[in-house]
């Protein structure tokens, strides 16, 4: 069944926005009558059947609606650098939203490569990406932000903190320094975080933890950690 986002949710019906409306009925060429699913992000699942096949605003009646009080027993929040090549940022923000995560805030750092975004163009990475993998809950993407200013934000849970220094040496691996079903991971730029960042956040309590003996790239430490965190709730047990 094909799956469509939407913020147009009426009592008996959902109006897709153009773009989704034309993916629709131009590339999937879907028709009156065919069974879609729709979700909001906010954790509503929605049946429904194509009542009006406009490549312009696609009408779906409702069949059903299910709805998740939370994404899953733990809140993650990861914020991370952008690297200077936007395509592995992209990258970066498929995967965890497909893995499971929260929240997300672009980092601006010492050594940051990139200082800006291009929002509308990253929400639509994450729309696609939890469309996708099914996710019910789109995961907050918060403006660029110094670094400075982010770890002196109140924060109430794991406090954590990936860098260079820890590589291999850290006195605890990211999934054994999780005590908390909230988490805040900080992840630096590829010149790292600098001395000055590493010891402001080490000042207001941000634990060091280490993502295992390789030395990852930005997007892929990114990665790793979502991995990690989403694998430490959901261990299977025997």
């Amino acid at each position: 069944m094909h799956t469509f986002y939407a913020e147009q949710i009426h009592e008996k019906k959902i109006l897709l926005d153009p773009s989704e409306s034309t993916h629709a009925v131009r590339v999937l060429r879907l028709q009156t009558g065919d069974e879609v699913q729709v979700l909001n992000g906010r954790g509503d699942i929605y049946s429904g059947v194509i009542s009006k096949a406009d490549p312009r605003q696609a009408v779906i009646s409702i069949i059903r609606l299910v709805h998740l009080e939370k994404r899953a027993p733990y809140s993650l929040h990861i914020a991370l650098a952008p690297p200077k090549n936007m395509n592995r940022f992209e990258f970066f923000l498929e995967k965890v939203v497909e893995t499971g995560i929260d929240e997300i805030t672009p980092l601006l750092c010492e050594h940051s490569e990139r200082d800006r975004i291009r929002r509308d163009r990253m929400e639509k990475v994450i729309v696609a990406a939890m469309k996708q993998s099914g996710q019910s809950f789109m995961p907050r993407l918060n403006v660029m932000t110094s670094f400075s200013e982010f770890v002196q934000q109140p924060f109430t849970g794991n406090k954590l903190i990936a860098h260079c220094c820890t590589h291999g040496r850290a006195s605890q691996h990211l999934s054994d320094a999780i005590t908390s079903d909230r988490i805040r991971l900080l992840i630096g730029p590829e010149g790292d975080f600098s001395r000055q960042e590493l010891e402001l956040a080490l000042l207001h309590k941000y634990l060091p933890v280490s993502l295992g003996p390789s030395r990852l790239r930005t997007e892929t430490a990114g990665m790793a950690a979502a991995v990690i965190t989403a694998t430490r709730f959901f261990r299977v047990t025997e």
